[in-house]
């Protein structure tokens, strides 16, 4: 398979970029990252990027009057890369739909709920005070509703009783480094793609992503 060219966008730590990283370097993904670029110059990810010598870039929203206007020079330094897909990896802005529709089909994100269960911020705290009994993450194509993307993947673990914000959000975490790999091989290699405004598979589905992933290994 063609190695396919992924430009990751983070804006903190990086730690699904480094998952994501390390599934390209074992070649579980048959592709490589031609970028990282940052919204935020104090993002952690930008030291470990200089470490295993991936190419980083910031674009500072601050900088800007607009989300318009951030988003076309986003949109600029995302193409002289020429990626396959943008990745969001912890990617803390809201983008204009303009934007969103230049990559509609190849822009994709992961967020820390059961979509469409807990949109938005605070997730862990919004599925405690709900008293669910499961939890977990969701890939999705993004599209210009907030976390309202087509799923491409979900995993999932059970709430435990002594949970908090804090031990859950670790939980789901971890879970989020071993389902971000894998959402994005079915991805390149075309098990599915967004069509009409949902995710169509190619082939049956049987619900790889959840059976790959036991709950009951997450600490």
């Amino acid at each position: 398979m063609t190695e396919q060219r992924l430009v990751v966008l983070i804006s903190g730590r990086g730690s699904n970029l480094r998952a994501i990283q390390q599934a390209c370097a074992s070649g579980q993904l048959p592709a490589r990252i031609t970028a990282v670029i940052s919204n935020r110059a104090d993002a952690a990810g930008l030291a470990w990027c200089r470490d295993v010598d991936l190419t980083a870039q910031v674009i500072a929203h601050k900088s800007f009057s607009t989300r318009a206007d951030f988003d076309r020079a986003l949109a600029a330094a995302i193409d002289t890369h020429n990626p396959d897909w943008i990745v969001l990896a912890g990617f803390m802005r809201q983008l204009t739909d303009a934007f969103v529709q230049r990559y509609l089909g190849r822009l994709i994100n992961i967020h820390p709920s059961l979509l469409p269960a807990f949109p938005g911020l605070h997730t862990h705290q919004q599925a405690l005070q709900a008293g669910v009994r499961w939890h977990g993450a969701s890939v999705h194509f993004v599209t210009p509703e907030l976390d309202a993307g087509p799923i491409i993947a979900q995993g999932v673990l059970p709430v435990r009783s002594d949970d908090t914000p804090e031990s859950l959000s670790a939980r789901v975490l971890a879970l989020e480094h071993q389902l971000y790999p894998q959402a994005l091989g079915h991805l390149l290699r075309g098990d599915c793609v967004l069509e009409r405004g949902q995710t169509r598979w190619r082939h049956a589905y049987q619900s790889p992503d959840l059976a790959g992933i036991n709950p009951q290994r997450q600490a």
